[in-house]
């Protein structure tokens, strides 16, 4: 992968946001100007028109900055909507399936929750391997059971590939998570904190991971 991944991967999600009250657009352009280099856009429950015009409005807010957009699931819309890749959950397409719709020029990430699927993703054409929750979290009702830091840290010995951790990550912790073996941090509900603004704590972020 070249450059790598920058170490933080906030997530954008369109739930999250809604039941916040909050606009993708304005979410999306406080995180460039906290100067985030990669995002991952994910919306479970939009029709495709709705994914393609949040996603033009999250590129609007990131012109002419190199940042990297990851979309989730779909990777037909990733292609559509001119995105830098797709990320694929277990019971989503394959990553080869995937690969196949978006090129090879794009990146694909996986999620992976137990050992034996990131044996399978280091076998895979994924570009990285994303793994959790480290820690529990709210944001997902059917969460997998929690690996802890022990968990990146076994997945790390298991795949030479870049690790994403994911999963009730936050200011506090992030340090910790790098330490125990992931490239980088994906996060969501820990940038939302009350009486800060995203820029502030997204900032806040890189600089515990710098």
């Amino acid at each position: 992968m070249a450059g790598g991944l920058p170490k933080l991967y906030p997530i954008v999600d369109a739930g999250v946001l809604t039941r916040r009250g909050l606009d993708v657009g304005r979410f999306a352009g406080e995180l460039r100007e906290a100067g985030v280099r990669l995002l991952q856009y994910r919306d479970k429950t939009g029709e495709p028109q709705e994914i393609l015009r949040a996603a033009a409005a999250i590129r609007a807010e990131f012109a002419g900055v190199d940042c990297r957009m990851i979309l989730n699931d779909r990777a037909d819309l990733a292609a559509l909507a001119d995105w830098d890749g797709v990320h694929v959950g277990q019971g989503d397409l394959l990553p080869e399936d995937a690969r196949r719709v978006v090129g090879a020029a794009r990146w694909v990430g996986v999620s992976t929750h137990t050992e034996e699927q990131v044996r399978l993703a280091e076998l895979s054409c994924a570009d990285y391997v994303a793994v959790g929750p480290v820690f529990a979290t709210g944001t997902k009702l059917d969460a997998e059971p929690v690996i802890g830091l022990e968990g990146v840290r076994r997945a790390r010995e298991l795949t030479t590939k870049p690790i994403v951790a994911i999963g009730g990550i936050t200011r506090g912790n992030a340090r910790s998570v790098v330490e125990a073996g992931a490239d980088c941090v994906a996060v969501i509900s820990g940038l939302l904190a009350e009486g800060e603004g995203v820029a502030k704590v997204a900032r806040d972020f890189l600089d515990v991971l710098r």
